[in-house]
């Protein structure tokens, strides 16, 4: 959220809220499904072009890809991704040498 306010999208703004929901939940999606012993993941942020914020997410489990499936009832898990696609403009993964990077671009 720092970065984020160096780069004039102040801590509490629309974007910073969008942001910290998605690194969230991509983030606790890395350590819970994309998790490997002596690993851990990496986070990015990064401004392309000038309207434009990528979030980037890496774990070392290419073999668990994530897949946006909305949750029935009082179900725990399973409708994270729902909320990252409806803030992000696009979202996606790319394979990794190790792993993948699960990504989300907003456009600001």
């Amino acid at each position: 959220m720092h970065q984020l306010d160096v780069w004039g999208f102040p801590h509490g703004s629309d974007v910073s809220d969008a942001v910290a929901h998605i690194v969230a939940e991509l983030a606790a999606n890395a350590i819970t499904h994309g998790h490997v012993d002596g690993r851990d993941f990496e986070l990015r942020l990064a401004r392309r072009e000038p309207n434009t914020l990528r979030v980037e997410v890496a774990d070392a489990r290419g073999d668990r890809l994530p897949r946006r499936q909305p949750g029935e009832g009082d179900v725990e898990s399973g409708r994270g991704l729902c909320p990252a696609e409806a803030l992000a403009t696009a979202w996606g993964v790319t394979e990794r040498q190790v792993g993948k990077a699960v990504w989300a671009e907003l456009k600001v």
